[in-house]
């Protein structure tokens, strides 16, 4: 057997047992694992049916041009119906994506116009708008719209919903999805609620979003909108697939719980998802926690996969610089063990001349000495900036003992002081600290140390 093009790929997902991170909760938990589809996301299917709706209708001919807004799995969604079916294809993106949504469009022959996230959608600068603009100066061009185009909830009423219901054998007791378009999420509620009324749906909204406080008191308040970072979920608009009456509740998950939870699908579970779907499981956990009983069964829409989220949430260094994860401070251990300079520790003797010191700080090229005594105790220290200036007011000087001369000793600190207590103990009186390793050795901890090692942070 064979399929005549990657479209007829579209589908048949599978449904997969949470077991770790849904531990402690009653009841099944199910994920329907949606990058299965061949572009790797959930919009495949919504995307087939709009362009074959619209070819249905005429409103798409031969030769014509695809021109969708999309936070990128939409786009390619439509952009491999495309190739299978010879059309061209224009996308608007909010900035808020990811570069690998737009590298993976491009390199599926998609023009990408990237457009600013926070702009209100009737901004001519959105993506919404840019779209629009772009569909009535294009000849032979159809905009899918996504968001109002009622063929998008249609798609998952007629696939989506019957495998989750055919996979379940008709057990299942509550689903549970991002809303983002609300396709996916209206139009498997829809069907199941049709095979059983009983059945709860569990609208996943994030915090900038308008969706739960609509639901709520069927008020579009402005000042539920503003900026957010989760991608796929969430609008400041109301989209026509957003049917309220097929979501019975809504639950709100932060940038961050979204992210982490992410990455523990990932770790603990195998299932390298993209940031939606970290959103979705954290929201229906919740609601699961407190609402199911060990006869349910919850299955949670997955939309996508994670290779669209490689530069941001699986990237520690990103994840750390957004406050998602706690930067993990070196400790002086640490400091020591990446350098190969502190094999040998320079000191100088109390008795030596200051000439002879500036002979050390010239051929060693270091800035600073501890002092010790003819027993080996540090009883002082020196640096090239003070002699400096005491030889500047009297170059005599320079014949003097260094014990005549040097300041206090420096600083002894424990080897798991971490590097942010290191650096508030260095200052213009501190200008270096000691620190002992398991063999008792002593080695220096300079103020370029530390700025190394707070930038390989």
């Amino acid at each position: 057997m064979y399929y005549n093009s990657i479209v007829e790929t579209i589908g048949n997902t599978p449904l997969v047992k949470l077991n770790s991170v849904s531990r402690g909760i009653k009841g099944t938990i199910l994920a329907k694992v949606e990058y299965f589809n061949p572009g790797n996301s959930m919009k495949d299917r919504m995307a087939l049916k709009m362009i074959e709706d619209a070819e249905k209708e005429g409103i798409l001919k031969p030769g014509g041009t695809i021109i969708e807004g999309t936070s990128g799995n939409t786009g390619m969604g439509l952009a491999l119906t495309a190739i299978a079916k010879g059309y061209k294809c224009i996308f608007t993106l909010a900035d808020k994506q990811s570069q690998e949504k737009i590298d993976i469009l491009r390199a599926v022959g998609a023009e990408v116009i990237v457009c600013p996230t926070n702009v209100p959608p009737e901004d001519p600068r959105s993506y919404y708008s840019v779209a629009r603009k772009l569909n009535n100066e294009t000849p032979n061009s159809f905009y899918p719209n996504q968001y109002d185009n009622l063929s998008n909830t249609k798609a998952h009423y007629e696939t989506t919903g019957p495998e989750i219901w055919e996979q379940t054998e008709g057990k299942v007791t509550h689903y549970a999805a991002g809303v983002g378009t609300g396709g996916s999420m209206c139009g498997v509620a829809k069907f199941l609620k049709e095979q059983n009324p009983a059945l709860v749906s569990v609208g996943i909204d994030t915090y900038g979003s308008v969706f739960k406080h609509y639901k709520e008191t069927g008020e579009f308040d402005e000042n539920e909108i503003y900026p957010y970072l989760t991608e796929g979920i969430g609008e400041d608009i109301l989209p026509k697939n957003v049917d309220f009456s097929l979501i019975d509740t809504f639950v709100k998950v932060t940038d961050k719980d979204g992210a982490i939870m992410t990455r523990r699908l990932a770790r603990e579970e195998g299932l390298f998802v993209g940031w939606s779907c970290g959103s979705a499981v954290y929201g229906a956990l919740e609601y699961a926690r407190e609402h199911l009983t060990e006869n349910d069964m919850m299955v949670i829409i997955l939309p996508d996969h994670g290779t669209r989220y490689l530069g941001k949430i699986y990237n520690d260094n990103w994840m750390k610089d957004h406050g998602f994860l706690a930067r993990e401070f070196a400790t002086a251990k640490d400091i020591i063990a990446r350098s190969n300079d502190h094999n040998d520790l320079y000191t100088v003797q109390d008795n030596v001349k200051i000439e002879d010191v500036i002979r050390i700080f010239s051929k060693e090229g270091i800035s600073q000495l501890p002092v010790i005594d003819q027993d080996d105790h540090f009883v002082g220290s020196v640096t090239d900036s003070n002699l400096l200036g005491l030889l500047i007011e009297n170059p005599e000087i320079k014949n003097d003992p260094i014990r005549e001369v040097m300041d206090k000793p420096f600083q002894f600190v424990a080897l798991n002081s971490t590097v942010d207590v290191l650096s508030s103990l260095i200052d213009k009186d501190n200008k270096a600290l000691l620190v002992r390793d398991e063999s008792n050795r002593v080695h220096i901890l300079t103020q370029q140390d530390l700025l190394l090692a707070i930038s390989s942070l």
